[in-house]
């Protein structure tokens, strides 16, 4: 974290002035008080004075919390140019998006607190799939699941329930996948085996059985050995990336 300046029960001029040095650090700043609000653009709105929490971020956004709802009332979006001033005992808090051709102004007449902090953050954001976007993931790039495997069908119906994919792997042989989001444990196991079973007897073929995690349970492993059956790592941060990227493909894709 970078520099830092917390205010408590700041006089007007003194928080006039720590949001004036904000403006060429560039910095993100909190301020609680009580407040009105207008808005000028696509529409216009007023809100009378209450109780409020302005967050203005580094990259020029600024938003206007209630105490109570998760998004907030009134808001800018990044980019926007700040302008402050005290006029009249009330000190104004000004957002305009030169884009837009809006303006929101939030008028302060008392303040609880003001921080200004030096925030800094870096990290990467990861999309964390549903098993649903995880199928949908290795329709789309079938490889995550292991090279030459041939999605046929989704949801295919077998006398246990329903298999979420029925592919042919790179022999040729026709492989059930079974994708669970977390640690698949021994039900997830029992489940498989019934899938593979039900469509051994249905077709007369040698039929694999795959369970896609993002790792096992205790127990799970040896029992997958001992029914023969495979686990093969699925991670749904890599299938929120590929979700990312596009829609998924046909079925027809996959066929020649």
């Amino acid at each position: 974290m970078g520099g830092r300046l917390v205010l408590e029960n700041p006089p007007l001029e003194e928080a006039l002035e720590a949001l004036r040095l904000r403006r060429s650090r560039e910095d993100t700043v909190l301020i609680v008080g009580e407040c009105s609000v207008k808005y000028d653009g696509r529409a216009s709105s007023t809100l009378e004075p209450g109780d409020r929490i302005v967050l203005i971020k580094s990259d020029g956004s600024l938003q206007v919390h209630r105490p109570f709802e998760l998004s907030p009332v009134n808001w800018q979006p990044s980019g926007s140019v700040l302008r402050v001033r005290i006029q009249d005992g009330l000190l104004f808090v000004r957002a305009y998006n030169p884009r837009g051709r809006e303006s929101l102004e939030v008028v302060f007449s008392k303040l609880v607190l003001l921080a200004v902090l030096g925030l800094r953050d870096t990290g990467s954001f990861f999309l964390h799939a549903s098993e649903e976007e995880m199928r949908s993931a290795i329709l789309r790039q079938p490889s995550i699941l292991e090279e030459g495997f041939k999605p046929l069908a989704v949801e295919r119906q077998v006398e246990p329930g329903f298999v979420d994919i029925l592919g042919l792997d790179g022999r040729g042989i026709l492989t059930v996948v079974e994708i669970k989001r977390n640690d698949a444990g021994r039900d997830a196991v029992l489940q498989l085996k019934r899938y593979v079973d039900s469509l051994r007897m249905e077709t007369g073929k040698e039929v694999r059985g795959i369970i896609a995690a993002p790792g096992l349970a205790r127990g799970a492993q040896s029992m997958l050995t001992s029914l023969g059956l495979e686990f093969k790592v699925l991670s749904p941060q890599r299938c929120g990336e590929i979700i990312k990227q596009g829609k998924e493909r046909k079925m027809t894709d996959f066929l020649s």
